[in-house]
């Protein structure tokens, strides 16, 4: 981004230009992720229909599956009406506390996806090496607050940034964004004073939430593995990490698409900024996406109450 020496003061309103270098294309870019937007609604949506309405799904692996639903409805609501003015009706302009608030939607919900992916390892670690005991760790309560945790953690971390943006910045280089959606940094990189405290809490809440998250669910999965190669019956074992395949596929392309797309950020330098776009823009549509397909193509509970209610209806 070109700097000038001319700054605004207290902008009120910014402008999205959506994907640099590609704004030719961009009308022809928002139908595959309107696409992908629709099917992650509709698909999420069904789930948390279909677990509402099943009694034999209320239980916490499905619970938190619900909440990952809501989640994903969420996240991808929070960019994409935005992304598609931008794209399709020419509206790029978006006001500065509304900028400031879908960041805060974003990050935080980001936040809440990797904890309850935490929150569903946990799950499957009791469930498979203390299978006995997993009922009475797993309550209703104990899910219940643990969805609680995950969020307020995800909210508090976040709202410095929106305060640290709002009290130390006043003037700012431009008010033109090189991206498709409100995002911390390319706000951020547009105010015409220090910078670093504001990258480096930025760089301290990722490492906190994902630090954290992914540590904690590769330690559960370590102890999985032992636990699921020491069964005596190859037929045993299959079955048993047959129900983590899931829960794999989803952490393990959020957490990909996550680093790719925060790495590529703060040090990609070289990387052209449409590639960095783009993929920051997968990163908060793929899961949404693919999270239902996921589950609902490897857990047969949720396969057969499916086609339960569609043959009823």
């Amino acid at each position: 981004m070109l700097r000038s020496n001319i700054t605004v003061f207290m902008p009120s309103v910014l402008t999205l230009i959506g994907i640099p270098g590609l704004e030719s294309v961009q009308c022809w870019i928002g139908i595959p992720f309107c696409a992908m937007y629709l099917i992650g609604v509709i698909g999420n949506a069904l789930l948390l229909v279909i677990i509402r309405s099943e009694r034999s799904l209320h239980q916490p692996m499905y619970i938190f599956l619900a909440m990952l639903g809501a989640t994903d409805i969420v996240l991808a609501t929070s960019i994409m009406p935005k992304m598609l003015g931008v794209f399709w009706f020419h509206l790029p302009d978006i006001n500065f506390d509304c900028c400031l608030f879908q960041m805060w939607l974003i990050h935080t919900f980001q936040g809440v996806e990797s904890g309850i992916l935490l929150a569903m390892a946990l799950d499957r670690y009791v469930a498979i090496c203390y299978p006995l005991r997993h009922a009475t760790i797993f309550t209703t309560q104990l899910v219940t607050q643990l969805g609680a945790v995950v969020t307020l953690r995800a909210a508090i971390l976040v709202a410095p940034c929106l305060v640290l943006i709002k009290c130390r910045f006043q003037f700012y280089h431009t008010t033109v964004i090189s991206h498709s959606y409100c995002e911390h940094m390319a706000i951020v990189k547009l105010a015409a004073g220090n910078i670093r405290v504001n990258k480096i809490y930025g760089l301290f809440v990722a490492f906190t939430v994902a630090g954290f998250d992914l540590t904690f669910i590769t330690l559960s999965y370590i102890q999985i593995f032992i636990t699921v190669f020491n069964l005596p019956q190859k037929e045993a074992r299959l079955k048993t990490f047959n129900t983590c395949i899931a829960h794999i596929c989803v952490f393990l392309q959020f957490y990909l698409l996550a680093f790719f797309s925060f790495f590529s950020h703060r040090f990609g330098s070289h990387i052209f900024p449409w590639i960095h776009i783009l993929f920051s823009s997968f990163y908060l549509l793929v899961p949404p996406f693919l999270n239902p397909l996921i589950y609902g193509m490897k857990t047969d509970q949720i396969r057969v109450s499916m086609v339960k209610i569609w043959r009823s209806s």
